[in-house]
């Protein structure tokens, strides 16, 4: 997720993202969620005139950026399409020096109404960040049952109240059809106690249904992969997560590349583990300055790792 670029502020862990992936004046990038390009920019400014920046996205609006600012630079290729098929596109396929995921939704998503992001401005109920392939949210809740719905709630938002929201949205649905995203954040409000948290109680469930909407932890676990495959030796791979199962996907994918599991003694034979990540410190967090002028900074989770050469086993 990251700020407007028209309002002239860096893109969350502007700086520490650069850091992580390290980036050498000749290599090849690709950044798969161009966003407005905050990132992509700071990454060809260090890039020589041998290197390379691959940019994708799935939004058209963002692709769209990417051709008007980028488009003429023979330096970036640019692709419409998920970053979990990443695999798929032949400029990938020689290799990758740094690979940058900038996970959930972005400012701009956000911030126009008729995307259907947000509880706050009223639009269509739509949340698909394709808005060409898939269902709308609208479409999905107009024929979900209660207990799909429930389910959605729960796993993706982590939303108490996850039942009742449900029975009364195929409730409602009978009555109204639920079409805007007013229309489902007043029903949500309607039916949950107002928490001391102070955050909006539709909060989590739009969450969990943009998440569910878009597939967004299916892609991220396939995009891992193919962003491990892609990447050369030393090549460093840096996830923004916004969210605490997107971390958590993306802390297991590192320690499960970066240590050995643990023994199991009923083994016959012990087969030696051989890393094929270094995770690059901690998780980064963003700091006062930029929390306190971007609020939506403060869940921003930055984890780095560096593809380890290959060996052989001993």
């Amino acid at each position: 997720m990251e700020r407007n670029a028209t309002s002239g502020h860096l893109p969350v862990m502007y700086r520490q993202v650069l850091d992580g992936l390290r980036v050498g004046g000749s290599g090849t990038y690709l950044d798969g969620t161009f966003g407005r390009g905050g990132h992509a920019r700071g990454v060809l400014e260090q890039l020589g005139p041998g290197g390379r920046l691959l940019l994708m996205d799935k939004d058209p609006d963002a692709i769209a950026v990417a051709e008007r600012e980028f488009g003429t630079d023979p330096r970036v290729s640019i692709f419409r399409g998920s970053f979990a098929d990443l695999g798929n596109w032949d400029a990938a396929a020689a290799g990758l020096d740094g690979v940058l995921f900038d996970l959930g939704v972005s400012s701009p998503q956000l911030d126009v109404a008729e995307r259907g992001f947000s509880f706050g401005k009223d639009g269509p109920l739509d949340m698909r960040m394709d808005p060409d392939n898939g269902q709308s949210a609208a479409e999905w809740l107009a024929s979900a049952d209660d207990r799909e719905i429930a389910d959605v709630l729960w796993t993706y938002g982590e939303e108490r109240q996850s039942r009742k929201i449900a029975r009364t949205i195929v409730a409602r649905r009978e009555e109204q059809p639920l079409v805007r995203t007013a229309q489902l954040a007043e029903l949500i409000a309607s039916v949950m106690p107002r928490g001391k948290d102070k955050i909006h109680p539709a909060t989590r469930s739009f969450q969990a249904i943009r998440i569910f909407i878009n597939r967004e932890l299916a892609d991220l676990e396939a995009g891992l992969d193919a962003a491990m495959a892609r990447l050369k030796p030393g090549g460093r791979l840096a996830v923004i997560s916004f969210h605490s199962l997107e971390d958590r996907i993306v802390k297991q994918f590192i320690n499960r590349h970066a240590k050995a599991p643990p023994s199991n003694r009923r083994l016959p034979v012990e087969v030696e583990f051989i890393p094929a990540l270094q995770a690059i410190g901690g998780a980064q967090k963003a700091d006062d300055d930029e929390t306190a002028s971007n609020p939506r900074a403060r869940s921003a989770v930055l984890r780095v790792a560096e593809k380890l050469a290959v060996r052989e086993a001993a």
